[in-house]
C-alpha cells in the first residue's frame, strides 16, 4: 500500500502550523510535516491548547513542550477555560472546546505568519463523522464527511488509518500521550468509535476504509452539484435591495441544483435560511401567485411577476450620527452607555456589557467599512462578520454602537471590548456599562 499522507495539499515553501495535542494522531502528523520540512522546504511550527478539562492536561502540555524542545520545533502554548466558555455560550463542552481550539490556531497562525493549519484527522475520524451525520439526519454535504481543505485548514491524513498511524509511531519510536476521555461513553463520537464502528468491522474488516472512501466520492458529487448551482445562481441580478433571479431559472432546474442555487442567492443578498426556507423559495418560483412572499432570516423573498426578489428588511430609522462619549449616561440609537473614570480592578473584562477600557477620548458611532475587533481569545474579525455571526439583521447593524479610540474599534455594543483596548489591572481606566434600551435591539452573541 502506498503512502496515503497528502503531502501535495501543502505547497512547497509554505508555512504550516500543526495542531498538537500530544496524542498519537497529532504526533504522527507533526512527524510527517517535519519530513515535508526537509523534502518540500516547509516552515513547520506547532500549537498546543491546554483546555484545563482533565487532570492530565498539565502532563500533556509538559510532554509536547519536552518533545518539541528536543526536536527543534517552535511551539506555541495557550490556555483556555472551556467549561466557563461552554456555560457562557450555551454550548456543549465538545463544541466549546472545538471553537476555542480553532480560534487559538487561527490567531497563532496569523501572529506567526503561517499560511496553513494542519489537523490530525484520519480515515477513522472521517468514517465516524459520516456515520454521526447520517444518524442525525443530513444531506449530501454531511455525508461527504470531513473536507481535506477548508479555507486555510488542511487535513492531509484523511486517507491514513489509525492502524497505519500506530505502526508508524512504533517503527520510528515516537512517543505519545493517551487522552483518557476517549474511552468515556458520554460523548456520541466515542460511542460511534468504540461500539458502532467495531460492530461494522465485524461484518467487514475494512468498513472504516470503505466508509471514508464513500465520503470522498460523495464529496466529489457535492462539489460538482455546487459548481452547477453556482452557474445557476450566476444568472441572478444584483439589485439595490438585494438580489433577484428569473423564477423560471429555478423552476426548470433539477431540484438538487436549484436548492443549492437558492442557498447561494440568500448568501449573496446577505440573508439567512435553512432547508424550510430553500423549499419555500422553490415553491414561490413554481407557484402561480405573482406577489407571494416568504420571510427569511434578515429579510424576505417574494415573487414579483416573473422574478424572485430577495431583499433585506427595511431600515426602521436613519443612521445615527457619531457623538463624543461623555462621563455619566449617554444615549445613542436605543442604547444606554454609562461612562465613569475608575481604577481598573483585577479583571478588566466582566461581561460583554461591562468592562474597563484604557483612558482616552472615545467616540460612539455606527460601524464603518473595514472595522475590525479582537474579542477575548478569538481571532481578529471584521465587525460586519461579527454581526452576521451574532444574527444581527442587516437592517439593524448600523444601530449597534461602536466605541472608537483614534480610529480603532475599542468595543462593540452587545459583543464586548477589543482585547488590546482593555485597561491594565490597578491602572487608570474608563468604566463602561453598555446595554440596549428595554425595547431596543436584541443581539444573540
Amino acid at each position: 500500500m502506498g503512502d496515503a499522507f497528502r503531502f501535495d495539499l501543502i505547497p512547497p515553501g509554505c508555512g504550516v502550523l500543526c495542531a498538537l495535542s500530544g496524542g498519537a494522531d497529532s504526533m504522527y502528523l507533526l512527524c510527517r510535516l517535519l519530513e515535508g520540512r526537509e523534502g518540500h522546504g516547509w516552515t513547520v511550527a506547532a500549537a498546543h491548547l491546554n483546555h484545563g478539562l482533565r487532570r492530565s492536561a498539565g502532563r500533556d502540555e509538559e510532554f509536547v513542550r519536552a518533545w518539541c524542545g528536543a526536536h527543534g520545533v517552535p511551539l506555541m502554548v495557550g490556555q483556555a477555560d472551556v467549561a466557563a466558555f461552554s456555560a457562557c455560550e450555551g454550548l456543549s463542552v465538545e463544541e466549546a472546546g472545538r471553537a476555542l481550539r480553532y480560534d487559538f490556531l487561527e490567531e497563532t497562525a496569523r501572529q506567526k505568519g503561517l499560511e496553513l493549519i494542519a489537523t490530525g484527522h484520519h480515515a477513522g475520524d472521517n468514517a465516524e463523522t459520516m456515520l454521526m451525520n447520517l444518524i442525525r439526519g443530513t444531506g449530501l454535504r454531511g455525508l461527504a464527511g470531513i473536507p481535506e481543505r477548508r479555507d486555510n485548514i488542511v487535513r492531509p491524513m484523511l486517507g491514513v488509518s489509525r492502524a497505519e498511524v500506530e505502526a508508524y509511531l512504533e517503527k520510528h519510536g515516537v512517543p505519545h500521550v493517551e487522552d483518557e476521555t476517549n474511552a468515556a461513553l458520554d460523548y456520541t463520537r466515542n460511542r460511534v468509535r468504540s461500539q458502532l464502528l467495531p460492530l461494522l468491522e465485524e461484518l467487514n474488516p475494512r468498513a472504516s476504509a470503505h466508509i471514508a472512501a464513500a465520503a470522498r466520492r460523495l464529496a466529489e458529487d457535492e462539489e460538482e452539484l455546487s459548481r452547477q448551482a453556482g452557474l445557476l445562481a450566476g444568472q441572478g441580478l444584483d439589485i439595490p435591495e438585494g438580489a433577484a433571479i428569473p423564477a423560471r431559472v429555478l423552476r426548470e432546474a433539477p431540484r438538487p441544483i436549484a436548492l443549492r442555487a437558492c442557498a447561494r442567492l440568500l448568501n449573496q443578498a446577505g440573508l439567512g435560511g435553512g432547508a424550510a426556507h430553500l423549499d419555500g423559495m422553490l415553491a414561490l418560483a413554481a407557484g402561480e401567485d405573482p406577489s407571494a412572499q416568504i420571510n427569511v432570516p434578515g429579510g424576505t423573498v417574494r415573487r414579483q411577476y416573473d422574478l424572485l426578489v430577495l431583499s433585506a428588511a427595511p431600515t426602521p430609522e436613519p443612521r445615527a450620527a457619531p457623538m463624543a462619549l461623555c462621563l455619566g449616561e449617554n444615549r445613542w440609537s436605543g442604547w444606554r452607555i454609562f461612562c465613569e473614570e475608575a481604577t481598573c480592578p483585577g479583571k478588566a473584562y466582566r461581561s460583554p456589557g461591562e468592562f474597563y477600557l484604557k483612558p482616552g477620548e472615545y467616540l460612539v458611532r455606527p460601524r464603518r467599512e473595514g472595522d475590525r475587533v479582537v474579542l477575548g481569545v478569538r481571532p481578529r474579525k471584521t465587525v460586519k462578520k461579527l454581526m452576521i455571526e451574532g444574527r444581527v439583521p442587516a437592517s439593524c447593524r448600523d444601530r449597534v454602537p461602536v466605541l472608537a479610540l483614534g480610529g480603532q474599534v475599542a468595543a462593540v455594543g452587545g459583543f464586548g471590548p477589543d482585547r488590546g483596548c482593555l485597561a491594565e489591572p490597578g491602572g487608570p481606566a474608563v468604566h463602561i456599562i453598555i446595554k440596549a434600551e428595554e425595547n431596543g435591539l436584541c443581539i444573540k452573541t
